[in-house]
């Protein structure tokens, strides 16, 4: 049996693969298509001695199938927002204190208490839909700040300007949070010079723009709200845990979440460190769906675990967290 709060815990290598291999063997008893795909692979735990080894589903069939682990009521469906006409990914959850827990936990080991961040989140484009796992963190985290500036913007970016001057002037340590066409709107009518202010991009320009490469989103943001460097943040909606960069397109996974690269001409064989392929990710938070994901993501990790998103595979679709194509 797995204690799942013990997937919190982990503290080094040996921990996260010993954890994920145990992961791996539980998914392939409860969950029944996971099992099927990796029964196509002829691939079962007895033959699975190292994290290279554990099959990575296809992001895809989270469009096509319910990917659950266990057979518990399902409190949540999380969707993606997707183009119009298209497939919507949806990740059943069946304990959102997991999901709580890891996101919780996963931005305070990056960044410190919630508590001192009054949080200001400009997310239109997922506002105006529903089941956004993103709407329901930054909630969480409006809530957890306690400051009664956190909240929401919609279309009142004048009332957002306000806020952030405010803030500033009193020295408070802020969280903007923001989509990039968003946060483009907002510097493309003021101008700011915020010292105590962390910008952080959720990436995609949701049809509303066009799409920048990383470096020129960064700059024109850089000089819009006078800052040295924009975070961002690596989520999708399949995902429980999300990974976190603080500047220059360098992301780092919290403790219970890797990224592998995989071969592009042949998808079970994982490439070396410093090589581009596809993004594979072990997120052991979705211990009730998939832990074992093949993305849409083209990427590279570095030999200190820091990894970086470098395009998209050709004809993929564009993902409702998708982002900047370089």
């Amino acid at each position: 049996m797995i204690d799942f709060n013990s997937i919190f815990n982990i503290t080094n290598q040996q921990e996260f693969d010993d954890f994920a291999l145990k992961v791996f063997k539980f998914q392939f008893d409860n969950n029944k298509v996971y099992r099927s795909f990796c029964d196509l692979l002829y691939i079962h735990p007895s033959d699975v001695k190292n994290i290279q080894q554990i099959p990575f589903l296809p992001i895809q069939f989270f469009k096509t199938h319910n990917i659950v682990s266990n057979t518990n009521a399902i409190e949540t469906t999380f969707t993606s927002s997707g183009t119009t006409g298209s497939i919507t990914s949806k990740h059943p959850v069946t304990d959102l204190d997991i999901y709580r827990s890891s996101f919780i936990k996963g931005f305070e080991s990056f960044y410190g208490s919630i508590k001192d961040y009054t949080i200001l989140a400009l997310l239109p484009s997922y506002l105006e839909r529903e089941g956004s796992s993103l709407i329901y963190m930054v909630e969480a985290m409006i809530l957890l700040s306690g400051y009664k500036e956190s909240g929401f913007y919609l279309n009142n970016i004048s009332e957002l300007k306000n806020t952030l001057i405010d803030l500033e002037s009193k020295g408070r340590k802020v969280l903007l949070i923001g989509v990039s066409f968003a946060l483009l709107d907002l510097v493309e009518t003021f101008h700011f010079q915020l010292k105590n202010t962390i910008i952080m991009e959720t990436g995609g320009m949701k049809g509303r723009r066009k799409e920048l490469i990383r470096k020129e989103l960064h700059d024109t943001l850089k000089q819009g709200f006078g800052v040295e460097t924009i975070h961002s943040e690596y989520g999708m909606t399949e995902l429980l845990s999300q990974a976190y960069s603080k500047g220059h397109g360098l992301f780092n996974c919290p403790s219970w979440m890797r990224i592998l690269t995989r071969d592009t001409e042949d998808a079970l064989s994982i490439h070396p460190a410093e090589k581009t392929g596809g993004i594979n990710i072990i997120d052991l938070a979705n211990i009730n769906s998939c832990s074992f994901i093949a993305t849409q993501d083209l990427g590279k990790v570095y030999k200190n675990g820091s990894f970086e998103v470098i395009g998209r595979f050709d004809n993929s679709d564009i993902r409702g967290c998708n982002l900047m194509v370089i």
